[in-house]
């Protein structure tokens, strides 16, 4: 079996998942079923709780990445997800996992204005 997604070959059967009609491989059956959710109350109780016990606070705990992207913030005030994506080369998938961590850890915000959605520190 193939994986339909990536063209991975030869999938030994206990390594090949069944998804919305498509064969897949481990890697892309857990990327379209694990996708991080920007708002989710779950995920924010427990990274607050997380973060207390280890005695985190702002960018501490953080991904590189994720620190750098909250330093942005921290000298920009505020930019768009397209102004980081484009910032951080990353792909869509990319940048809301990012964002979804920032998000949960209650460090980053949305801010709508004048039409347009920003991500500001809180």
């Amino acid at each position: 079996m193939d994986c339909e997604k990536c063209g991975r070959e030869n999938l030994p059967e206990d390594e090949a998942f069944r998804h919305a009609g498509q064969n897949l491989c481990e890697d892309c059956y857990l990327e379209i079923v694990s996708v991080p959710k920007t708002c989710d109350p779950l995920q924010v109780h427990s990274a607050k709780i997380t973060r207390e016990k280890m005695g985190q606070q702002g960018a501490e705990g953080l991904l590189p990445v994720q620190k750098e992207m909250y330093e942005y913030l921290k000298k920009h005030g505020k930019a768009t997800r397209e102004e980081i994506k484009e910032q951080f080369d990353f792909d869509q998938k990319e940048l809301e996992k990012h964002v979804s961590v920032l998000r949960h850890c209650e460090l980053v915000k949305g801010l709508k204005e004048d039409g347009k959605v920003y991500l500001t520190l809180i």
